[in-house]
């Protein structure tokens, strides 16, 4: 079954046809600078096609040697002059009006897109590489707007040439006009043939160049996994094989996109001789004069020139509609069940987390968090300990709201999280994750990024209590220091500090550490351990650790395996169980 897109599309199908309709639908909301463009290209064309009437009356101007009309021919020669400039002036108006479309329509879509990307599922941000997703919103939209750009600028004034053209010939003589509508059908399918193919070979290249952005983007963030590995050699190797994938595409699409210049050049050819030959004869027996046949060669050319133009233009709308096919899919892809319109806002939140009966997997075929039952006091502290793999992580997502459970339900304070509105859920909820995430601005910047009217002394305060205070005053402008994405030259202890900072700041009444200390030293994560204990009274909070040692203090500890709570209780009573797996577990570490 095909799934309708925002615009009522078809995606399933993925189309020519659905991709124009999208296209025409984000430009219909421009029909005033539409309307301009076309009327403007109709008053260019029909004074570019006035310009050879003036030529062939000024040939006939010159009877013979001694026995030319200067007067009428200067005349003539003025009224080209002001033509010329008028159509120049009337032509910039046109491309302004098209730059005008092309690159507001070029913006709504990458507006479009970028706002999809905020609501996506995280799902399928996990399911599909980054690098893709950059490539789409990024060189397929400007691929797009150039193959847009084109077309709006040549092919308005192709076609209304075309059909200019006609109309002129036709008011000199009808029976060499129709040699010419006689030959036109050529390029029409020399055009459909092309256009096919480039669109397929457009698609390949299109599709090829993002799983090369993609492996780029990878290799970028992990530089030194790569050296430290030795990888460097097989990542070459498999770049060179995308890239010559992308090459081999690359060369089918320019090889049938440049057939489209010579064989429209031969028809083009072919009616030129055509008109050439009845032309003579006519003007010979006296039909039409030496002027009006002037002017017939002259509209054989213009007539001829925007399929050759026109046929360009398709091929580089085939690869703009390749392009744009890969945005709309993307635009048009399921968002994550949004709020419903019940939903409620948390407010005053106790923090008394109950998980009944849930199950939830990744994967369908693949079973991971089962049955899971779980009954959080206000103000408990709740440990998740186990083997990697075995669902802590998964149930951290699940109370975010991230994913949500497959069946079962999760409640806080006794309201199913599914009822509740996401903004208020994730905001009665501190996050210190194992990966750090600070974005390019001052220190100050990333700190209030959940409470931005804080002010300079709860700023300190929440940096001091964290003890990234002493490291920030050190930096060369202290909390207006600006660091890049991601950190920039802090170390991960630092940057992990900072995180911790931005928590402190805003004292949600349930928190989440993730292997909240796991970058920082021994020392620092004693006193950390400190400002975490005085930050989490009376607040729910849920710790995910590997260091067993970090969360002796916690009321409950549950022991996971395969996605089950195997063992819970407190550290003493979990050690004191004979064989028991925390006890080993624990054991182990030591």
């Amino acid at each position: 079954m095909q799934k309708k897109g925002i615009n009522g599309i078809n995606q399933g199908s993925g189309t020519n046809k659905n991709i124009i309709k999208t296209v025409l639908f984000h430009i219909g909301k421009y029909k005033f600078y539409l309307l301009f463009s076309i009327i403007m290209a109709a008053v260019s064309v029909v004074l570019t096609l006035y310009i050879p009437i003036l030529t062939g009356k000024a040939v006939d101007c010159i009877v013979c040697a001694g026995n030319v009309n200067f007067a009428e021919l200067f005349e003539i020669l003025k009224t080209m002059a002001v033509i010329i400039l008028i159509t120049a002036i009337v032509q910039w108006l046109m491309n302004t009006s098209n730059n005008k479309i092309a690159y507001q329509v070029v913006r709504d879509v990458r507006q479009e897109a970028f706002e999809k990307l905020e609501i996506l599922p995280l799902r399928y941000i996990d399911n599909h590489s980054h690098g893709d997703i950059v490539s789409r919103i990024i060189a397929d939209v400007d691929q797009f707007s150039d193959g847009l750009l084109l077309g709006f600028t040549q092919l308005f004034t192709g076609v209304v040439t075309i059909v200019g053209t006609l109309l002129f010939m036709l008011s000199i003589n009808i029976s060499t006009t129709i040699v010419v509508v006689i030959l036109t059908p050529l390029s029409f399918f020399i055009a459909g043939f092309i256009a096919k193919r480039t669109f397929n070979m457009s698609k390949l290249q299109s599709e090829t160049r993002g799983e090369q952005t993609a492996l780029i983007n990878e290799i970028i963030d992990n530089q030194k996994v790569v050296k430290a590995f030795g990888r460097e050699n097989k990542v070459i190797e498999q770049f060179g094989e995308i890239n010559g994938r992308l090459q081999s595409a690359s060369v089918k699409a320019i090889f049938f996109s440049s057939l489209t210049n010579p064989c429209t050049r031969f028809v083009n050819a072919l009616v030129y001789a055509g008109v050439g030959i009845m032309g003579a004869f006519f003007a010979i027996t006296g039909r039409i004069s030496v002027g009006q046949l002037t002017s017939f060669l002259s509209y054989a050319n213009q007539y001829t020139k925007p399929f050759n133009e026109i046929s360009g233009v398709i091929t580089e709308l085939q690869t703009a509609l390749a392009c744009a096919g890969r945005v709309f899919e993307f635009i048009e892809e399921e968002p994550q069940i949004p709020d419903s319109p019940d939903a409620i806002t948390l407010t005053d939140t106790q923090g008394m987390v109950t998980m009944e009966n849930v199950n939830f997997s990744y994967n369908p075929e693949q079973k991971l968090i089962q049955n899971f039952n779980l009954d959080v006091k206000k103000g408990q502290r709740i440990a998740i300990v186990g083997p990697t793999g075995c669902g802590k992580t998964t149930v951290i997502n699940l109370l975010m709201r991230f994913y949500d459970v497959n069946s079962g339900s999760i409640k806080i304070d006794g309201t199913d999280i599914r009822n509740v509105t996401r903004k208020s859920l994730r905001g009665s909820f501190g996050m210190v994750l194992q990966e750090t995430w600070l974005h390019a601005g001052t220190i100050r910047e990333n700190i209030v990024m959940g409470k931005p009217d804080a002010t300079d002394d709860e700023v300190i305060a929440a940096a001091r209590a964290a003890h990234a205070h002493s490291f920030i005053k050190r930096l060369p402008m202290g909390y207006d220091t600006v660091i890049t994405e991601d950190g920039g030259s802090l170390s991960q202890g630092q940057k992990q500090l900072l995180c911790i900072t931005r928590v402190m700041l805003c004292l949600p009444p349930m928190l989440i550490l993730d292997e909240a200390t796991s970058s920082i030293d021994t020392r620092t994560e004693i006193k950390i351990s400190q400002a975490f204990n005085t930050m989490m009274k009376g607040r729910t909070s849920f710790i995910v650790a590997h260091r067993l040692s970090t969360i002796r203090e916690a009321d409950i500890i549950l022991v996971m395996k395969d996605g089950n709570i195997i063992e819970q209780g407190s550290h003493d009573e979990l050690i004191s169980k004979e064989n028991g797996f925390y006890a080993n577990l624990y054991q182990s570490q030591f």
